[in-house]
């Protein structure tokens, strides 16, 4: 199965046997977390009720926000989010959203070209990692036997921009089919999280990097990112710092509903689905 330029039907990421379906997240301001991803994304309001609110795009809920006024904000040296990724369906999108960004002055925080995508990264005002990117097609990723060749390049902003020809259009909010492609999280030891995801839930590792593992189902160049970049040695999370509440994954590859604790307390809930 070959991924191609077009903006219609699910990102690759999201075909896979395994895939993220939901990211939860704790925040002190709901509505200002909300309001960002709002604002950024153009994400919509799936549903809100006693305080929680539930966003999403093209009317699939994705990322769900949680109260915790009396939470303690999250610290980027223990095991956490390190970023949650928004994957546009095409680079067509992402070459929108860039015109988007720069309209409207969104503070970025950095850009990469990974060889396998094309990247932007952002904080959000509770200091939770967002990436924005969007995928090279499948046939131009490299394979080395079971690892994809990923890297840290510069960004040619330009050519993605320049992709869209003398038709841009407009940014209209979020893509239909924009989704979760990957969760990154911070972790205490990079080796010991990528034993866990292998054996508890089945990915595969397809890259390393110092410091760093990435996991995917189906050939997909990463679906989990752990990294202890920040958090080398990183005991159990403390359950009353704000932050990531839960990453959620399905698809067919999952055989029963359950939820876990990675080795430093995360919540991984695992649901069955096509």
């Amino acid at each position: 199965m070959s991924q191609t330029e077009t903006e219609a039907g699910l990102p690759f990421s999201l075909t896979r046997p395994i895939h993220i379906a939901e990211v939860g997240l704790k925040a002190h301001d709901v509505d200002k977390v909300a309001d960002y991803y709002r604002a950024i994304l153009g994400l919509e309001t799936i549903s809100s009720a006693g305080g929680m609110v539930t966003l999403g795009a093209g009317g699939v809920p994705f990322l769900v926000i949680e109260p915790s006024p009396r939470g303690s904000r999250d610290d980027t040296r223990q095991a956490g989010l390190f970023h949650t990724a928004f994957l546009m369906p095409s680079r067509a999108d992402l070459g929108r959203w860039i015109l988007h960004a720069s309209e409207n002055r969104f503070p970025v925080d950095g850009m990469a070209d990974h060889l396998v995508s094309e990247a932007f990264y952002l904080t959000d005002p509770e200091g939770n990692g967002v990436e924005i990117y969007s995928d090279r097609p499948t046939g131009e990723w490299v394979w080395e036997g079971p690892h994809v060749r990923m890297a840290t390049d510069p960004l040619d902003v330009n050519a993605i921009v320049a992709s869209l020809g003398d038709h841009p259009g407009g940014w209209k909010g979020a893509p239909e089919f924009l989704r979760i492609g990957h969760v990154h999280l911070r972790v205490g030891d990079a080796p010991v999280a990528a034993s866990w995801w292998k054996s508890e839930v089945g990915l595969d590792e397809v890259t390393t990097m110092p410091s760093a593992s990435f996991l995917s189902s189906g050939r997909y160049h990463h679906h989990i990112g752990a990294n202890s970049w920040q958090s080398r040695g990183a005991g159990p999370r403390d359950p009353e710092r704000n932050g990531l509440a839960y990453v959620t994954l399905a698809g067919s590859g999952v055989s029963a509903e359950r939820e876990l604790l990675d080795p430093w307390g995360t919540r991984i809930r695992l649901q069955p689905g096509a």
